[in-house]
């Protein structure tokens, strides 16, 4: 018991003692090992709440789809900064990671906040896909009007279709945890071309986005979930990078081939 010189820092985390470690009120060695995924625990530590299998199963496919994407920005950085630091992986795992923004990784929390905030202001939630459609054009049409992207609409490589969209909608449906937020984010795939006058697909990010919210994720942990998935890619590419290594190769392309430009070239006027 805490006492004025001697204060508490309250954790619903981990503990331990001399001879025991528990997480979550469980038994670390006991309780957890060889009995929990490390999916399954990401999503307790999250949520402070153990999940049924088919919110295990919805969660660690979202975790899947979003681990690698090939020679991303971030791949790229935490191959070079592993050049360049070998002796500290800690460090090209954060280079990475810091990578994480608007362009790439943010866009699942950009998805779920917005699918969230547009159901938060529903009256009444939609029952059929016509009452969902109806939703999707007004707030498409809203975001089209303040001048802003719809966020999980649109890929620079999977243009005809995202792989990873289908899959996810398909398990969330067997699992029973496709709600409202897949609902509204399959029904902007549906109508946005009414508005934008022109199609896209749904990508990966932003139905990880969508089926996150529907889980339960709080909004401000979406990007880390992603985050988190996304660290279990770079480590990949930082192992691949010690087997083969490739980013000195990128590194001299760029520098080999850097051409002097004179600086007021650059400038306006």
């Amino acid at each position: 018991m805490s006492t004025p010189d001697q204060p508490s820092f309250p954790t619903s985390l981990g503990t331990s003692d001399l001879t025991s470690m528990s997480l979550l009120g469980k038994d670390v060695a006991t309780e957890l090992m060889g009995e929990v995924t490390f999916g399954e625990l990401a999503y307790w530590l999250l949520t402070l709440q153990r999940p049924t299998r088919q919110q295990g199963r919805l969660f660690e496919a979202v975790l899947l789809g979003l681990a690698d994407h090939g020679f991303t920005p971030t791949a790229i950085a935490a191959r070079l900064t592993y050049l360049s630091a070998p002796d500290a992986i800690q460090g090209a795992l954060a280079s990475g990671l810091l990578g994480g923004g608007s362009r790439y990784l943010g866009v699942t929390e950009d998805t779920g906040r917005f699918l969230r905030a547009v159901v938060a202001d529903l009256d009444e939630v939609p029952t059929d896909e016509a009452g969902w459609d109806e939703v999707a054009l007004a707030a498409v049409r809203a975001q089209r009007e303040k001048g802003t992207f719809v966020p999980g609409l649109g890929h620079p490589v999977h243009k005809q279709g995202d792989p990873r969209t289908p899959r996810i909608i398909e398990i969330a449906r067997e699992e029973g945890q496709y709600g409202t937020n897949l609902a509204l984010f399959e029904a902007i795939g549906r109508v946005h071309e009414q508005v934008l006058g022109k199609r896209l697909p749904l990508n990966g990010a932003g139905v990880s986005g969508a089926a996150l919210a529907d889980l339960g994720i709080p909004t401000e942990l979406l990007r880390g979930t992603v985050l988190l998935a996304r660290c279990a890619g770079l480590l990949g590419h930082v192992a691949e990078e010690i087997r083969r290594p490739i980013a000195n190769s990128m590194y001299l392309s760029i520098d080999r081939n850097a051409v002097y430009v004179d600086p007021s070239d650059g400038q306006a006027g």
